[in-house]
């Protein structure tokens, strides 16, 4: 399925570098415009989404086992927020060159999610449990309150250097180098395979504390784990494409549906499943509107958007609210 949605997505688009262009490049006689348009323009594009995607669509299998939690997400736990944040700080200090920022960027945001994440605990704990309601309010109002604080920086800011940082707030996946392609593969794949190598724990872990502790899992080690590695695979996502929501909600439940709750199964599916999904939402970003370009961000949030509202209904009629 990822790669059928690599090919569909690298084939559509400006007419000189279509699906016949796609099969010169494969059989290594592309040349000309078409060649620059498909290999150097559309392939980093179409990758970063893959990774962006299998980072999100993971990290929410994480959250959702960790907090035991079906409606947890990177986007509405208000983690992005955060990474994004800690990411347009980095920029604004002038630590970098905000379109290459090396590996500071990602580090940065990473920070921001870590300390948001200390925040949504700390204030949904506060009264002894983390409600799911709870713990969707405070990330709500901690995503509003970050965007609100980048719009602020990015606009009060040296404008020279930042404005063209105003496409993560909605989600946009550019065209990276390849230097910076391989440094988000590096953290995204990294990301990815820590957390499958913990799946067993998940499994253990989403049957509740107590069980994992009788089962002879360090309950606090292992959840603190789990969420900094999540977190981290956020961190890299956010600090190059921005905040890309519901991702880590739509994939995580359409695959439980086809491949189970078993999370050996399910993690490397919805890395897989996220890429895909990405791709795809990207594609038709790029497409449905030419020669206008949508931000990706606005198409998974028009999908995931109803999905979401339908999932709380159902467990709020499930609760008995």
């Amino acid at each position: 399925m990822l790669l059928l949605s690599v090919a569909l997505a690298l084939g559509l688009g400006n007419p000189a570098a279509g699906f016949a262009e796609l099969g010169a490049a494969l059989r290594g006689t592309l040349e000309g415009p078409g060649r620059t348009i498909l290999l150097d323009i559309r392939l980093p594009r179409v990758l970063l989404g893959a990774l962006v995607g299998a980072a999100l669509a993971s990290a929410g299998v994480a959250f959702q086992a960790v907090l035991r939690n079906p409606l947890a997400d990177p986007f509405l736990l208000g983690v992005s927020g955060g990474a994004l944040l800690g990411r347009v700080l980095w920029a604004s200090l002038g630590a970098s060159d905000p379109l290459d920022p090396g590996l500071g960027a990602p580090l940065a945001a990473f920070a921001g999610a870590l300390a948001t994440l200390g925040i949504l605990f700390g204030l949904t704990r506060a009264g002894g449990g983390t409600r799911s309601v709870t713990l969707l309010l405070v990330g709500v109002v901690l995503n509003a309150f970050f965007s609100a604080v980048v719009l602020f920086l990015l606009t009060a800011g040296d404008t020279s250097r930042t404005r063209d940082l105003f496409f993560l707030l909605v989600g946009t996946l550019p065209s990276p180098s390849w230097e910076v392609l391989a440094m988000v593969a590096t953290l995204v794949v990294g990301s990815v395979l820590g957390l499958a190598l913990g799946a067993h724990r998940l499994n253990l872990l989403s049957l509740g504390d107590e069980t994992a502790a009788h089962l002879g899992v360090r309950v606090e080690r292992a959840t603190w784990a789990t969420i900094a590695v999540a977190s981290l695979a956020t961190a890299a996502a956010v600090a190059f494409a921005g905040i890309i929501g519901f991702v880590g909600l739509v994939v995580p439940h359409g695959l439980r549906l086809v491949l189970g709750p078993d999370h050996r199964r399910l993690l490397p599916g919805a890395a897989l499943g996220g890429a895909a999904f990405l791709v795809l939402a990207d594609a038709g970003a790029r497409t449905l509107l030419q020669p206008v370009q949508l931000p990706v961000g606005v198409l998974t949030a028009g999908i995931g958007g109803p999905f979401f509202l339908v999932l709380l209904w159902r467990r709020l009629r499930g609760a008995g609210a």
